[in-house]
């Protein structure tokens, strides 16, 4: 089973815990989150029973890549984006190549609750990066890194998973299909 879950801002990515948890959520036994996503941060979250599944979704090793939409602070200049682009380092290693691109803000996107500040002398901007590994707090520590914090993070997609009208905190059953998710991360050759 394959559950695609659009997790809200401030709700933990596990069952337990203080504050709003998957469990205030989705009542389905023996499933768990394939990857997770930081208490700040929005958007798609897949959920499974299958651990095969589980560690194809989440392990860089396959690379599926994992789509954001981040508002950052002030307009990144080209040098900050080749930057993201090439791969930044955190603790001491590099990060893989991430795809960016400069997007106008997302129209079909929900208000956040709380809204995200905004101040009249700093211009925010929205990126689109897609990234194949999952570090700690990896899109928020690149986009820090280069200058441009990020103050709103929603994942939009992963491989071919989107959230396609999910609203936040609705779920649904998603068909898995596996072929696509076993061989994304071989190597040609």
């Amino acid at each position: 089973m394959l559950i695609a879950f659009n997790k809200p801002f401030a709700v933990l990515c596990q069952f337990s815990g203080e504050g709003a948890t998957l469990a205030d959520y989705i009542d389905v036994p023996g499933v768990y989150p394939a990857g997770r996503l930081d208490k700040d941060s929005e958007g798609l979250l897949l959920l499974t029973d299958d651990g095969a599944l589980q560690a194809r979704i989440s392990s860089p090793k396959y690379k599926l890549p994992k789509t954001y939409l981040a508002l950052v602070e002030r307009e990144p200049d080209e040098a900050a984006l080749a930057t993201l682009r090439r791969g930044v380092e955190l603790d001491g290693k590099l990060t893989r190549p991430a795809t960016v691109r400069r997007i106008d803000a997302p129209e079909n996107l929900w208000p956040r609750d709380p809204p995200v500040r905004s101040r009249k002398n700093v211009t925010d901007v929205w990126l689109e990066m897609i990234i194949t590994e999952g570090r700690n707090r990896q899109v928020r520590r690149m986009t820090a890194a280069v200058g441009h914090p990020t103050l709103r993070l929603v994942r939009s997609a992963v491989g071919d998973f989107t959230l396609e009208q999910l609203a936040p905190g609705q779920w649904r059953r998603v068909d898995p299909p596996r072929a696509a998710v076993q061989t994304r991360g071989r190597r040609s050759g």
